[in-house]
């Protein structure tokens, strides 16, 4: 069961799309968070969720501070679970202090060619079999999305090469979680 783990919405369940899916492990999503509370990157910050699945990293991020969370799920089934998460997570918020979340039913390279909005933090957790040169445009049409002090949080497997960065974007850090590889990503 994937959980919200902390801030105003914590312990709530979330749904989980019935396939198609890879959902962040708790273990994952609570190293992830921990490293974002240690830099305080959340309180008021503008986030970008792509390839969503359930929603769980943009949703955790809300709950903790965030402001805004665009969520980017293709899969239409998974973006309608996305839509319950959401109203599930807006019915536990303050009322005084409702982060603004959306999610778009659209392939990310679609996604950010068409978006003008930048972004504090994103999170990226593609598919496992996404290829690397679509891996890299991505990354290559994101960079032109991030705030001055951005982060990206790219997860793979550890069987997948380390990523190809655009000139503009840097490795700032890379951790092991059994099979999951986090990168930390960081405008140059």
């Amino acid at each position: 069961m994937t959980r919200i783990v902390a801030g105003f919405a914590g312990s709530l369940a979330l749904q989980v799309p019935k396939s198609g899916t890879r959902p962040t492990s708790d273990r994952v999503r609570e190293a992830i968070f921990s490293a974002l509370d240690a830099r305080d990157e959340l309180h008021g910050a503008r986030v970008l969720d792509l390839y969503a699945g359930s929603g769980a990293l943009g949703l955790e991020a809300a709950s903790r501070g965030a402001v805004t969370v665009m969520l980017v799920e293709r899969d239409s089934e998974a973006a309608a679970v996305v839509r319950k998460n959401i109203s599930a997570l807006l019915k536990a918020a303050p009322k005084d202090a409702k982060p603004k979340i959306e999610v778009r039913s659209t392939a990310v390279q679609t996604f950010l060619a068409g978006s003008g909005s930048t972004y504090d933090l994103v999170f990226m957790d593609p598919p496992y079999d996404l290829g690397e040169d679509d891996l890299r445009d991505a990354l290559l049409t994101l960079e032109h999305r991030l705030g001055p002090h951005a982060t990206i949080c790219l997860e793979r497997s550890t069987r997948s090469p380390e990523p190809l960065l655009p000139p503009g974007l840097t490795l700032d850090r890379r951790k092991d979680y059994g099979d999951t590889a986090l990168y930390w990503i960081t405008p140059a």
